[in-house]
């Protein structure tokens, strides 16, 4: 297991049953929207226009979505992802990971992977100030530009945890925040078999599943569920192909 993955393992287990609680419920309320919500308020003439391959809202459609990597297990994750004909949605790190390896961040994006921003050091940033929160989001979106040519416009903040001044902060920077629908708890489990049965037991339709290919369980676990996902007819895009023909809108939240 990687050093990163080891470390963020122990932060997660120590923190994963209060942190998204805690982002959903605590003292300012958090609003979420749906992704269906998303395409059902597209404009009509938009809704009509070319989709590509998939219209989600006549497709039981699903994300697959992955935190905290690039790592040494992504290079496989895209090998299987490519063979089973699968877009997935990266949300990057950049200390140790961005800046480790550049090239798997090219070849998520020439792979047609939507690749998008978990900040730079994996801060709470609900306690951050300001400033912290900015350089948090900035770094790693220049350099995702830097690399592939595209700025993200999706970011997860890490543990689910958020607030009103990192949604200002987000639209100031044109960012819109992902959370989860699905999540295996990988950080507290290598065990695949497990991690493929709580992803199946949560999915429906438009969901996003929350993985982390930076465990050493992960990545083995993928081509289950994709496997066992397709067979109940489900159609993997990426979050973004989730809301089409609408748009994620900065500052906003999506679940």
């Amino acid at each position: 297991m990687t050093k990163t993955g080891t470390r963020l393992r122990a932060l997660a287990t120590f923190t994963a049953a209060a942190s998204l609680t805690l982002a959903l419920s605590g003292c300012t309320k958090l609003e979420t929207e749906s992704p269906s919500s998303v395409r059902n308020a597209a404009d009509t003439q938009a809704r009509s226009a070319s989709l590509g391959t998939v219209d989600c809202a006549h497709t039981k459609c699903i994300a697959l979505t992955f935190d905290a990597g690039p790592s040494e297990n992504s290079a496989r994750l895209l090998d299987i992802l490519k063979e089973k004909q699968v877009p997935a949605t990266f949300f990057l790190l950049g200390k140790r990971h961005i800046d480790t390896y550049p090239e798997l961040v090219r070849r998520m994006a020439d792979e047609g992977h939507e690749v998008a921003s978990h900040t730079w050091t994996h801060k709470i940033l609900t306690d951050a100030d300001p400033d912290e929160i900015r350089e948090e989001l900035e770094r790693p979106n220049k350099e995702i530009e830097r690399l592939t040519g595209k700025r993200p416009t999706l970011m997860r903040p890490p543990q689910g945890r958020t607030d009103d001044t990192v949604h200002d902060i987000c639209r100031e920077l044109g960012l819109a925040e992902v959370l989860w629908s699905v999540t295996a708890k990988d950080y507290k489990t290598n065990d695949s078999d497990l991690i493929t049965e709580r992803v199946l037991d949560q999915s429906s339709r438009d969901g996003i599943i929350l993985l982390h290919d930076i465990y050493d369980g992960t990545v083995p676990a993928v081509p289950g569920i994709i496997d066992a996902l397709k067979k109940r007819g489900y159609v993997f895009v990426t979050v973004p192909q989730l809301m089409a023909p609408g748009k994620a809108e900065p500052g906003k939240v999506y679940r």
